[in-house]
């Protein structure tokens, strides 16, 4: 089955990582690679298996890449590819709008 046809690389780039959590993981693990544990207690309000979808997606998307350490228990740590901390660092510019505006449009989005 072929895959998606888009029809701009911000429709790709979007794609990517829409959704309310993925953009917040890409965050995470620019700063290190980290457990699902790690992440669940870092993003306050993501379930269990939404976090494990998301980061399903981001490495089918060859965001992350998933490490199976063999220990008992098994211990899983994800972290950026070159092309996640590639994403990060074109997402950085849309954080610092975000930071300089956040204020704003929670008094409008409050005032709605």
């Amino acid at each position: 089955m072929p895959g998606p046809e888009f029809l701009c690389g911000l429709d790709a780039a979007i794609d990517v990582v829409g959704g309310k959590w993925k953009a917040l993981v890409l965050w995470a693990l620019s700063v290190e690679p980290r457990r699902t544990g790690e992440l669940r207690r870092e993003l306050d309000g993501v379930s269990e298996k939404v976090l494990i979808q998301q980061l399903r997606e981001l490495e089918r998307d060859g965001i992350v890449t998933r490490t199976v350490h063999d220990q008992v228990p098994p211990k899983v740590v994800y972290s950026l590819t070159p092309r996640g901390v590639a994403l990060d660092r074109a997402l950085a510019s849309l954080g610092e709008w975000g930071e300089e505006h956040r204020a704003d449009i929670s008094a409008i989005r409050r005032a709605s």
